[in-house]
């Protein structure tokens, strides 16, 4: 097992913090405003909350904007003869606001805690290792208390919400803290990250509905693998340096036959979210846009490379846009 990298002390963060911002992690988008904007002294807090690398946001946020949207067609009178809304049959826009600053935070304090959790494991990992916590640029004692301070934030957005939503946000707070031990004792953290991630399909229907339902229970699993499939692509990156450390995922359980894996998990996703469109009555505008996400997917899956980190990573990202397309399809439908 390779030996963890030293440690920088917080005496050498100067030199740490000019070593972080001249080689950024592989995964962090160049010339970022966190890098451009942010005064030198904040930039490990951003780093540490992934400011710098917003995908995870948005594939937090957009389980949430779904449930948003398909539970207010599912409340609101329905829209004109051809079966497309009018701008009355929109989601709240508070809610709408409410869920992106409450991923913001709260994937900010998820990925905090995974650090805190992980700061032994990413200092072996060459994508990891330059990360607050094991570069020495953030110590436990400021990691946790911004921890805190984001969790505060992200329950200020959730007591605006109704009594259902409130207590599924609570709710959820166990599954954000199992995630980064499940590395060390199942081949599928992915599944339990797709718990997590996304959690905003239930608590944002529920925002809306007052409720729950099987609607919202399989727009709830459809997510689930469609996070098995993404996130199975993120870990194709690591998963020579996992096997080094002994940590598990689905890239390394599915060896060569990750990329039929993952394209399996993409069309269950579709059937799943058919099953949605169908169980709603949901119009021609949600089915168009339901082919348009096949067709994404089915572009990831036919031109992954798993052995080219940098593709992987592409095609990780783009996941956003299939997320929007979607997204798309819930406020027309």
């Amino acid at each position: 097992m390779a030996k963890p990298e030293p440690e920088v002390t917080q005496q050498a963060a100067p030199q740490a913090t000019a070593q972080a911002t001249a080689q950024a992690t592989a995964d962090a988008l160049p010339d970022h405003w966190v890098e451009r904007w942010l005064p030198p002294a904040w930039r490990p807090y951003a780093r540490l909350s992934r400011l710098d690398r917003p995908i995870g946001t948005w594939l937090l946020l957009l389980p949430g904007w779904w449930a948003l949207a398909l539970a207010t067609q599912l409340t609101q009178p329905r829209g004109n003869s051809l079966g497309v809304n009018s701008l009355g049959n929109w989601p709240d826009a508070w809610l709408f606001i409410a869920f992106g600053i409450g991923a913001l935070v709260m994937r900010g304090a998820g990925c905090t805690f995974n650090d805190i959790v992980d700061r032994d494991f990413d200092g072996s990992v060459a994508r990891t290792r330059l990360r607050p916590i094991p570069a020495g640029l953030v110590s436990l004692k400021q990691a946790w208390a911004w921890l805190v301070l984001q969790s505060l934030i992200g329950f200020a957005i959730l007591i605006t919400m109704n009594i259902p939503a409130i207590l599924l946000g609570i709710a959820s707070l166990g599954l954000v803290a199992i995630y980064p031990f499940m590395k060390r004792v199942t081949w599928w953290p992915q599944f339990f990250l797709g718990l997590a991630f996304n959690w905003g399909a239930v608590l944002g229907y529920a925002a809306v509905a007052g409720r729950l339902d099987w609607i919202a229970g399989l727009l709830y699993a459809s997510g689930i693998i469609w996070t098995l499939g993404y996130d199975t692509i993120y870990a194709l990156q690591d998963k020579e340096d996992d096997a080094l450390i002994g940590v598990k995922s689905t890239a390394r359980l599915f060896g060569r036959n990750a990329r039929a894996w993952i394209a399996a998990f993409y069309a269950i996703t579709i059937l799943g979210l058919a099953g949605v469109g169908w169980l709603a009555g949901l119009h021609w505008p949600y089915w168009l846009a339901l082919a348009a996400m096949a067709l994404h997917f089915l572009w990831q899956a036919a031109t992954l490379k798993p052995d080219d980190s940098a593709a992987c990573l592409a095609k990780f990202r783009a996941n956003r846009d299939a997320g929007l397309i979607i997204l798309i399809g819930f406020l027309l439908g």
